[in-house]
């Protein structure tokens, strides 16, 4: 590679949707199932899986689902409706709010929330961020920022207790989701079709039996910039594609690099793809527009987010291998 830049991601789109597709089938037709069900958020990640599902199988052989909860932007079903619209896919509409209310999902958040900032109460919204990772090399902790009802915002850093109980808590809205998506395949016999691309999968930004859950991911490998490049030639609609990207989880809007990655996705790609590569932090900064210290930042970063998220990509431990069935291989 004789100059890194933007373009050493770039993909042969054509290719890989074909190449996409081929696998699709070839895992249905290996575990007899007839279909997939895609969760879709009206986000760039789902809105591809569900494209390249329909390229693969055809709009009958696809069931999106619109997952709202009381949450969820206000946009959601909107973005996510003209998503299926344009696919020509059946869809169905399941709101996970009565689920999340009677698990304590927001009261379980709500009380955490007022360990550190007690006047949190109805009507307030809140979300968790984290400080960049480039400007500093001081420990990141998070905080949460609350916003009350007339619109004045407070922050307060988080105890390692209170955050762990918000994100326990905030789980309960991938996992349920998960479990309503399993229901549908099931009924169905279909295949569940996760949504990560590379950065999620590679960093651990994923919920272990929640949102990390499914039977297939066909983007897993692709890093953000290259599902873009998917969106544009499937036709994924072009709202869609210029949506900013949320993690859509909390009551506040809050972007991903917010609440977890280092850089915005372009810059996130550039410095994985470099790491991945070998290439060096001078010229990744170079195509980055960044310091070489700011890049090695993220770089560290990158690895940090490895070894601590490593098990969540582990499989259930066995106290002794149960060869009977360990040789069974769908691929």
């Amino acid at each position: 590679m004789t100059e890194f830049s933007t373009e050493s991601l770039a993909i042969d789109e054509e290719a890989e949707t074909e190449r996409i597709g081929e696998r699709i089938r070839r895992y249905l037709s290996a575990s007899r199932r007839k279909g997939l069900v895609v969760a879709v958020s009206g986000g760039i990640d789902s809105s591809v899986v569900a494209a390249l599902s329909v390229r693969a199988l055809g709009p009958e052989r696809v069931l999106a689902l619109h997952l709202p909860e009381q949450e969820s932007s206000e946009n959601t079903i909107s973005y996510s409706t003209e998503l299926t619209d344009a696919l020509g896919v059946d869809s169905a509409e399941e709101n996970i709010t009565p689920i999340l209310t009677a698990a304590g999902c927001y009261q379980r958040r709500d009380d955490a929330i007022r360990s550190v900032i007690p006047e949190y109460g109805p009507g307030w919204a809140s979300k968790i961020v984290l400080p960049s990772v480039i400007d500093s090399d001081a420990l990141r902790l998070f905080s949460v920022v609350a916003q009350s009802p007339d619109g004045e915002q407070v922050s307060a850093r988080l105890t390692a207790s209170a955050y762990l109980e918000i994100v326990a808590a905030s789980n309960f809205k991938q996992r349920t989701r998960k479990m309503l998506e399993y229901y549908h395949a099931d009924r169905l016999n279909y295949a569940v079709a996760g949504t990560p691309n590379r950065l999620e999968y590679d960093q651990g930004f994923f919920v272990k039996l929640g949102d990390g859950a499914a039977d297939i991911k066909p983007i897993a490998h692709l890093y953000k910039t290259q599902v873009y490049a998917l969106a544009a030639y499937l036709g994924v609609p072009e709202s869609i594609r210029t949506r900013q990207p949320t993690t859509d989880t909390y009551s506040m809007p809050q972007s991903q690099e917010e609440f977890y990655f280092s850089l915005p996705y372009a810059l996130m790609d550039l410095c994985l793809f470099g790491l991945n590569h070998g290439i060096g932090a001078e010229a990744v900064a170079q195509a980055a527009d960044l310091s070489a210290e700011q890049v090695e930042r993220v770089f560290r970063d990158i690895e940090q987010k490895r070894r601590s998220t490593a098990y969540l990509h582990e499989a259930p431990v066995l106290i002794t291998p149960v060869g009977e069935v360990e040789h069974l291989d769908l691929t």
